[in-house]
């Protein structure tokens, strides 16, 4: 029933290992190459160790990898042998952490570019221990450090009069300033403050609008100055180190804030100027100084010669078909006389522009609490305005000092704007909930820190995310691991704050609901959650399994999740005050014990310490919404597992769900420290085996790593015991099989167990009832039910009712074709219960812009002209 563990790879992999010995940095190899000594090896082979100066116990072991490699490849054609012995090299010394080229070195010497070589590095891994964890970490880092520059760069070549220095200055301060070099925007930020020193010093007359005419420019001194000026020289004051103007104007012209590049240059530029002498240099730096610091910081690196980019080296230039993409930005559906020319939507515009639109929606918010959440607060019954203002001062600190040890020793600054941003958010967010909840238990929630912890760390997750420093896009998906000391991904927030993954979930839906996010930003979020649910929550130490203990084991009433729900749909009617309350009965107000209507079960879990029989706590909100949740991830995986490996056999996956369900309710403490997809490929093989159906853990593996959101630490680095790690076949049959042998085997029985109910998978976790509908047929047109009349205004909203007169009908032809065009059914998506129902109206909103979604936005102030326009080519009849 075990499988058989396959031989090669971990072979491989023990002799690849170095030694302490040899591999120690303090033991001096001898960096002689000796032909002789590889007679054995293909001679084009030790020609191109040879000119990378490798050493011969590096040239051994990139040989032994290549032998291996080779053996698991059907053919190897002539063209591929070079690139491949590269990648072999590759591998061997990033394994043995020896400093003998560098990565453009190795590129340069087998003719490939940074993609199409970590492309094939990585279809080396044949095997599941073929790249250890220390080649993959340093293909990431060196792919993503390459995505930023590449497209910083792409943006860089816009301004190309400036000059190839201020390209390499840029490099230069970006590696000796920041420890995070991937960061797009601060790095965006850093190369706007170069453009400023340089464009200043540059004679006006090369330059144009709007950088021609620069305030505080900075002169070359004149060549020798009159006996009759030489004092007016003397007196003259020193040019300032800045010219604010100019960077203003640069800011403004990039979509930047020009406050955070004021603090980037402030904090971080112009130490970097000052280290080389250039503060007030009214001329260029050196070239050849530049180049050769720059030098020295590529080399110690060992990663991108960044100004090959420049060059247009081919190495470093992008793909083809990735700039092709990034070009076919949509273009508005308008006559050639009012077409509006839309820029291409780059990384660099794209961070820029949901920058923006997240300072955009604060401008009316403030880093205080407004007047009516200060009203809230005194109408607590403990005032919680203190103790809310204290918990921010001491949160602040400890995040901006966090932010600048990760971010670079100069950036405690960035770190508090940061959090200001975050502070403004979350003061807003707060509100929106009491507003939306009439029977909002506001009192003992606003005393609540776990809650107010849990719902700064979200606002501050949103901000970062934002700023492309959390974001799961431009960094990867981290499913495993620890993160290094430069990652500020999820969950790095909940270490800065102490605070659990269990308890930040809670508040993850509630944010959602209460604040008009971008799709970008709610993915983002349903990730954190999906992490929280897969790995995060089951650590040790985490609430969750307290709380489980409890539901089994302290006389819960119910289960965690009755299987007979699952048909259900997940209703999202949860309230941050159903979790963070919990555990309450749905329904169930909360009643002072002596109160003649209080339930006793209620009563019990108020007063758990008065002596009395054995007590039914109440079941956790909490505990239960996760495990809807949780099961609805599971069951949504397993699905796509099974249709890249069972779609021959479709009656497993049912059985293979009853196995995993029954595995996450009945034996949690399986997902201690690990990871549900290490549960779920378990599930899957062990009903392979006992179903008689040839499936392979390397099939397996292979069919896991094509989906979203994976990592190979999920099955190369499974704990096995306390402290000790090895892969998913050594988990599955020393751990997963002798907890649940009898159950397994039942499944291969005449009367095996009864299968669990599917889930039922919502389209999306959020989209809620008031979520406008696209008019089919059409692309800006939506309907959405009338809000109540009396909060609407000519100024907010434009309505059209069905059944009033609006003038000509020939207005309206082109919409009511194209409205007509599909028989499609709209149907109401919000009960309005026994209430009259209003008139259906196509409502154009200028409230909740989202440009991502494509939805109709107006000015309130253009609204009228823009409908005139509008209803005179696009006619409706009703």
């Amino acid at each position: 029933m075990p499988p058989k563990k396959r031989n090669s790879g971990a072979a491989q992999s023990k002799e690849l290992k170095p030694s302490a010995e040899s591999a120690s940095p303090d033991k001096k190899e001898s960096p002689e190459f000796s032909v002789k000594k590889h007679r054995d090896k293909d001679a084009e082979f030790v020609t191109l160790c040879k000119s990378l100066r490798v050493t011969d116990l590096v040239c051994d072991r990139a040989w032994t990898l290549w032998k291996s490699v080779q053996e698991s490849m059907d053919e190897v054609i002539g063209s591929q042998q070079l690139p491949l012995w590269g990648a072999c090299l590759f591998v061997t010394v990033t394994d043995m952490d020896a400093a003998c080229f560098t990565l453009t070195q190795v590129l340069k010497a087998v003719s490939l570019n940074v993609k199409l070589f970590v492309a094939l590095v990585r279809k080396l891994d044949v095997n599941l221990d073929t790249i250890s964890t220390q080649v993959n970490s340093a293909l990431t880092r060196l792919e993503k450090k390459y995505d930023v520059t590449l497209a910083l760069f792409q943006r860089f070549e816009k301004v190309r009069e400036t000059m190839q220095s201020c390209w390499t200055m840029f490099l230069l301060a970006k590696g000796r300033t920041l420890q995070m070099e991937d960061d797009l925007v601060i790095s965006f930020q850093l190369l706007l403050c170069a453009l400023e020193f340089f464009i200043k010093r540059c004679p006006s007359e090369i330059l144009q609008p709007p950088y021609s005419k620069p305030i505080n420019k900075v002169h070359s001194p004149p060549t020798r100055p009159s006996r009759r000026n030489q004092s007016k020289a003397k007196s003259r004051p020193p040019e300032p180190e800045v010219d604010m103007q100019l960077l203003e104007t640069l800011s403004k012209e990039n979509d930047c804030n020009a406050e955070e590049v004021k603090n980037v240059y402030q904090t971080s530029f112009s130490a970097f100027l000052d280290s080389l002498d250039l503060s007030r240099s009214p001329y260029f730096p050196q070239v050849n100084v530049l180049n050769q610091q720059y030098e020295e910081h590529y080399l110690k690196t060992r990663d991108i010669d960044g100004r090959l980019f420049f060059d247009g080296d081919e190495s470093v230039l992008a793909p083809k078909f990735e700039i092709a993409q990034v070009e076919r930005t949509p273009k508005k559906n308008l006559a050639d006389d009012d077409a509006v020319l839309i820029p291409p939507q780059t990384p660099v515009r794209a961070a820029m522009t949901s920058i923006q639109q997240l300072r955009g929606d604060l401008i009316s918010s403030g880093d205080q609490p407004s007047t009516n959440l200060a009203t809230y607060f005194k109408n607590c019954t403990v005032d919680p305005t203190q103790d809310v203002l204290k918990r921010l001062e001491t949160l602040g600190q400890a995040f901006s000092q966090r932010f600048g040890q990760t971010v670079g020793p100069n950036c405690v600054v960035l770190g508090k704007q940061r959090f200001t941003l975050g502070v403004k958010l979350y003061y807003k967010v707060m509100e929106a909930m009491l507003k939306s909840s009439y029977d909002f238990p506001s009192s003992k929630l606003l005393n609540d820190p776990t809650f107010h912890t849990s719902l700064l760390a979200c606002a501050l997750e949103v901000v970062m995310a934002t700023y492309g420093e959390s974001s799961f896009k431009t960094a990867g998906y981290n499913c495993g691991g620890e993160p290094s000391e430069t990652d500020m991904r999820f969950p790095w927030i909940l270490d800065v704050f102490n605070l659990t993954a269990f308890n930040f979930y809670k508040v993850i839906e509630s944010f959602i609901k209460a604040d008009s996010l971008s799709k970008d930003i709610i993915k983002h979020l349903e990730t954190c959650e999906n992490l929280i649910m897969e790995r995060i929550a089951w650590r040790t130490g985490s609430l969750l399994f307290e709380l489980l203990r409890q539901e089994h084991e302290g006389g819960a009433a119910e289960q965690v999740e009755t299987p007979a729900s699952f048909s259900q749909p997940l209703q999202h009617n949860h309230t941050a005050a159903d979790l963070y309350l919990s555990p309450l009965r749905p329904g169930l107000r909360v009643l002072p014990p002596d109160s003649p209507g209080t339930p006793s079960s209620q009563a019990s879990s108020q007063a758990p310490t008065q002596p009395g029989p054995t007590l039914h706590l109440p079941k956790s909100n909490s505990l239960s919404l996760f495990y809807k949740k949780l099961y609805r991830l599971a069951y949504t995986r397993l699905k796509m597992l099974c249709s890249f490996l069972l779609s021959t056999h479709p009656e497993l996956e049912p059985i293979i769900w009853t196995l995993f369900q029954y595995t996450l309710q009945h034996e949690y403490e399986l997902m201690r420290d690990r990871h549900l997809d290490q549960l779920m490929m378990s599930a899957m093989y062990a009903i392979c085996k006992v179903k008689s159906v040839d499936v392979r853990f390397k099939s397996i593996v292979t069919a896991y790593k094509n989906m979203p959101n994976t990592n190979q630490e999920t099955f190369k680095h499974v704990l096995i015991t306390e402290g000790h790690y090895d892969s998913i076949i050594v988990f599955y049959n020393q751990v997963f099989m002798q907890k649940l042998k009898t159950n397994i085997l039942q499944y291969a029985s005449p009367r095996p167990p009864t299968l669990s109910p599917i889930p039922q998978i919502p389209r999306s976790p959020y989209k809620f009832p008031n979520s406008p509908l696209r008019v089919p047929g059409s692309n800006n047109v939506y309907i959405s039910p009338l809000k109540s009349p009396g909060i609407m205004t000519p100024r907010s909203r434009l309505l059209v009712s069905i059944g009033e007169s609006f003038g000509p009908s020939n207005r309206f032809q082109k919409i009511n074709q194209m409205v007509n065009s599909r028989d499609h059914s709209l149907k109401r998506t919000l009960d309005l219960s026994s209430a009259p129902k209003p008139l259906k109206r196509l409502r154009f909103d200028v409230d909740a812009q989202d440009e991502a979604d494509g939805r109709l936005v107006v000015n309130s102030v253009i609204l009228e002209s823009w409908f005139i326009n509008f209803t005179a080519t696009h006619d409706i009849v009703f």
